[in-house]
């Protein structure tokens, strides 16, 4: 019985599947007929499996057509995947970039004050280096980034609009003078395209003072002032002679060092409309007396308002002398497109060790600011160095 079920069940089966069969083969040639009608310009390729499949017996037409199914099937299902991938690739990229991005901008050491400072100049704090441990950024690394960005571009700061100072409380507005105008294009443009560099150092002046007392007299009754800006201006004369590339100028458009064979000193000059820089020209060719006698003449001129603009043009060096003011030193700037200036504070007594004793001795400060484009800092230290030694033995210095 199990046996006999059996066969019925086969022949059943295969009956069916042969119905089956016959009733697809109608169709299949009803939809090969609908696809011939919309695309009649099917390729050859395509006709001939055409009619290879209706060469093939209904049972393996019908196989093959299911096969084929699932090879499609399984195509479009891996086409997807590989989408799929691609796509998570793509968005863990973009994901790993942004956390990257973001650990970049989070490992930047600098303080919020820091920060803010970039942020209101309106710099990438990223981009820049920090000279501090670790890469700290500072104030000043801030301001480097700023400098050199408007060297290279050669742009100017545009000052923002001040802010309503009456609502604060009462207030007097004064036109600027002209002197001060000219005075502050003149050093914005100084700051904004010149590397400075300030170099500092003391110089023992005992004896130069007892020089200068001696001697003061008989400058007084030649018309001068023996003072120490005077003979600062003969040493610093032969300084430049000693260290060349300090009697020197840029030029950046043509690439070039303008090296000059003559020296004018320009010395700084405090009146009631500005500072005003009268300069002592070839001053390689005049003695102290002279150069007393002529800054003395040249600083009333300033001072009167009858100094003529000749009188204040062709300096090659700066000396800046806050001495008689007070202050312990100050960092200068260069006045373009001269490369150095020298800034002299007050002298005061301290006390030394020297030969195995302790001695007291009249020390004055000084700082060179220099163009680091031209000037390295050992040069500077040396320069500085030749003039200290110089003031401290002034008779050697004049052999």
């Amino acid at each position: 019985t199990d046996s006999k079920e059996k066969t019925d069940s086969k022949e059943k089966t295969d009956s069916e599947e042969k119905t089956d069969s016959k009733e697809s083969k109608p169709k299949e040639d009803s939809e090969k007929t609908e696809d011939k009608t919309a695309k009649p310009e099917e390729d050859k390729n395509d006709d001939k499996n055409a009619k290879d499949k209706k060469e093939i017996p209904a049972d393996e037409d019908s196989g093959k057509e299911e096969k084929q199914e699932n090879l499609e099937d399984q195509g479009e299902a891996k086409d997807i995947s590989e989408k799929d991938s691609v796509k998570k690739e793509d968005e863990n990229a973009e994901s790993n970039n942004q956390d990257s991005s973001k650990v970049v901008r989070a490992e930047v050491p600098a303080a919020p004050s820091v920060r803010r400072l970039a942020r209101e100049l309106g710099v990438d704090i990223n981009s820049v280096n920090g000279s501090g441990e670790g890469g700290r950024i500072s104030d000043d690394d801030i301001k480097k980034y700023v400098k050199s960005l408007l060297s290279s571009s050669g742009i100017s700061i545009k000052q923002r609009s001040l802010p309503d100072f009456k609502k604060w409380g009462k207030i007097e507005i004064q036109p600027m003078t002209k002197i001060r105008a000219i005075t502050g294009e003149a050093m914005t443009y100084a700051w904004t395209s010149i590397p400075m560099v300030t170099q500092f150092d003391k110089a023992d002046i005992t004896l130069l003072e007892e020089f200068r007392k001696k001697n003061q007299k008989k400058t007084e009754e030649a018309g001068g002032h023996l003072t120490i800006t005077s003979i600062l201006v003969k040493i610093c004369e032969a300084a430049l002679e000693e260290f060349p590339q300090f009697n020197s100028s840029i030029d950046l458009q043509k690439k070039e060092v303008v090296l000059k064979k003559y020296f004018n000193i320009g010395v700084a000059v405090d009146t009631d409309r500005g500072l005003l820089v009268p300069v002592i020209k070839n001053t390689d060719k005049k003695n102290i007396m002279e150069i007393s006698r002529e800054l003395n003449e040249l600083a009333g001129k300033a001072r009167d308002k009858k100094i003529t603009p000749d009188e204040m043009d062709g300096g090659n060096f700066t000396i800046s002398n806050l001495g008689g003011i007070g202050g312990t030193g100050f960092t200068p700037i260069v006045y373009s497109p001269q490369v150095a200036i020298l800034g002299v504070s007050r002298g005061g007594m301290e006390t030394l060790y020297v030969n195995e004793k302790f001695e007291s001795a009249l020390m004055l400060p000084l700082s060179l600011t220099y163009d680091h484009r031209i000037i390295d800092g050992a040069d500077a230290a040396r320069f500085l160095r030749w003039v200290c030694e110089a003031l401290e033995n002034p008779l050697h210095m004049l052999l």
